[in-house]
């Protein structure tokens, strides 16, 4: 049972995977949800699939992340539904699988723009009213590529170290400032992720990647999250034995570089 309690969270990416799972987990223990995704009718779902008390207490706030303009104003309304955002999640995103020389320009910049422009954008917006109370929590789901590059994915890794860089910053320039920043670098998550990415030119791949339908649960990963977020953890990697690449990568990058293109990473 999670130890979050009597907090207002923000969700975004909540309509599925990691988002929901972490919105049913959160909503058990007594928490003020926003729920925010593009489709309000999955939305809808997963509120009316919380615990009764928790669905009395959830709130849902439409959005994209690829339209960074228009995230400041969806920030305000956030605020206004319950004063306050004790914790912000970032769980929306998408992923890729296509080859770098295949692959239009406009998918990297639509990687970017929802992945990173969208994620800061909403970071942004937040922050002051948190400053102003001297209370927050910011959670990024990054990904294991976050750390490490991966073949068909050049710019969802790109846009995961990006994240990596720019919240690693933040939490420097908020130390002592009690407002935390916990990274999230899963492995394979049995998620909808891979048949939801973009190909080489911007269509979805609609096939479930081998190792995510073998990877752990999105309920197992969301608790993992909540109890890094208990804990005030600054990074957590849930996985499996995908997650030693990241160890791979920094002690021995010689045999990464010529483990990883052997890999089956689709």
């Amino acid at each position: 049972m999670s130890g979050i309690t009597n907090k207002v969270i923000w969700i975004t990416g909540a309509s599925s995977g990691i988002g929901e799972a972490l919105a049913k987990q959160l909503a058990a223990t007594n928490n003020k949800l926003i729920l925010s995704a593009r489709r309000t009718e999955e939305l809808e779902r997963v509120k009316n699939e919380l615990p009764v008390a928790g669905r009395q207490q959830a709130a849902i706030l439409s959005l994209d992340l690829a339209d960074a303009g228009s995230l400041p104003d969806k920030a305000r309304q956030a605020l206004q539904l319950f004063g306050r955002i004790d914790i912000l999640i970032h769980s929306g995103g998408i992923s890729q699988r296509s080859l770098t020389i295949d692959t239009d320009m406009a998918v990297y910049r639509r990687l970017m723009e929802v992945n990173f422009f969208g994620t800061i954008a909403l970071t942004k917006a937040v922050l002051p009213d948190m400053i102003d109370k001297n209370y927050g929590h910011i959670v990024v789901i990054s990904s294991v590529v976050g750390k490490i590059g991966s073949p068909y994915r050049s710019g969802y890794a790109a846009s995961k170290h990006a994240l990596h860089g720019f919240f690693d910053s933040l939490r420097a320039e908020l130390y002592g400032k009690n407002i935390y920043v916990t990274l999230v670098t899963p492995g394979f998550v049995r998620t909808a992720i891979s048949q939801k990415a973009l190909t080489a030119d911007g269509k979805e791949y609609k096939k479930m990647d081998e190792g995510q339908a073998k990877g752990m649960s999105a309920e197992d990963c969301a608790a993992q999250i909540i109890k890094a977020i208990e804990h005030k953890k600054y990074e957590i990697a849930p996985g499996g034995k995908e997650i030693l690449a990241i160890y791979l990568k920094r002690f021995f990058p010689g045999i990464f570089a010529k483990v990883l293109p052997k890999a089956k990473v689709r």
